[in-house]
């Protein structure tokens, strides 16, 4: 070798180890976004909220809450799909995710693939919750009751292809029972109908519906996930009754496409720190929820099998959503 081959293979050599240290510098090495597809002060942003503020405490970088809201989660979804994958562009995602990819093809993005799953952050089941004049005293009463009475009684959503929406539908293609869907603008505005009995029926979240529970305003009939909610004990689940349906609303973080292994398994295994830990474990019973983190693979093969369930749930009950 000439003296001058010689001498650049040992510069190369020394450079090395540094290039490596420079392509292998700690993560995260700046503030980290999290994209939010809601408005500010909603319960996803409320749980968003919380896990940012601890994963900013673990990771010694802030965790920035950005709420992107609009166009049903899917304009969040976009950004997420189309940001750098280095780990700096996070999406705290929700149920609604799954229900966009199952029933909006027509997305400028591959709804399903263009989002890497890291983790799941927590989740808390709905609660179907009946008018207290309606004469059944249990979920199975109440079946029969709308067996009986198949054109009689209706039921509100936070609108069409929305999670309490296609809850209800779920509900009706189990237990083989008809009744009308009435959709409004949120499960607030369905409130003061079901309780004057103009509506009869409403799947909505365990920490809304908690106080008027607890007032007899509604009654409770069963919540939507596979066991019983510490929160409401008392309230069987629909499993227990209806074998199979089990339809929590959670929340997870999305990377996008793209972002690389090492990033993602190191971002779960914060998830995870940060959702068992005393600090956030209080606040999210506080919420009815209950922390729930996932591994990477086990967090996609649940997203998978969540837009599946949507798609079967729309195809089955038939029911036409906008795509377009």
């Amino acid at each position: 070798m000439k003296r001058r081959q010689f001498t650049h293979a040992i510069v190369a050599a020394s450079c090395a180890p540094a290039a490596a240290v420079l392509a292998q510098e700690p993560y995260p090495g700046k503030p980290v976004r999290l994209l939010i597809p809601s408005t500010a002060g909603g319960g996803i942003d409320l749980l968003a909220r919380m896990f940012a503020q601890r994963l900013s405490e673990q990771m010694g970088q802030p965790f920035l809450v950005e709420n992107v809201g609009g166009a049903g989660g899917t304009i969040a979804s976009g950004m997420l799909a189309r940001a750098a994958p280095d780990g700096y562009t996070l999406g705290f995602q929700a149920t609604t995710a799954a229900v966009n990819a199952a029933s909006l093809p027509k997305l400028s993005f591959d709804a399903v693939n263009a989002l890497t799953p890291v983790s799941m952050a927590a989740r808390f089941p709905l609660v179907l919750v009946v008018n207290p004049a309606i004469p059944a005293g249990n979920l199975r009463e109440f079946i029969a009751l709308l067996r009986a009475h198949p054109a009689r009684y209706s039921y509100g959503s936070a609108g069409v292809g929305s999670g309490t929406h296609l809850a209800a539908e779920w509900f009706k293609l189990l237990a083989k029972v008809h009744m009308l869907h009435i959709p409004y603008k949120g499960t607030a505005s369905v409130m003061p109908d079901l309780m004057s009995g103009q509506v009869h029926m409403l799947f909505d979240g365990v920490p809304p519906q908690s106080g008027h529970i607890k007032a007899g305003r509604v009654r409770p009939l069963a919540v939507t996930s596979q066991h019983r909610s510490p929160v409401l004990p008392h309230v069987p689940s629909m499993a227990e009754v209806l074998p199979g349906y089990d339809l929590p609303f959670w929340t997870g973080v999305f990377a996008p496409p793209g972002t690389a292994g090492a990033i993602v398994n190191q971002l779960a295994a914060e998830i995870r720190r940060a959702a068992t830990s005393a600090q956030l474990a209080g606040k999210l019973q506080e919420f009815g929820a209950e922390a729930a983190p996932m591994a990477p693979d086990e967090f996609t093969r649940y997203w998978k099998e969540q837009v599946a369930l949507y798609r079967r749930i729309i195809s089955d009950a038939n029911i036409r959503l906008d795509v377009g």
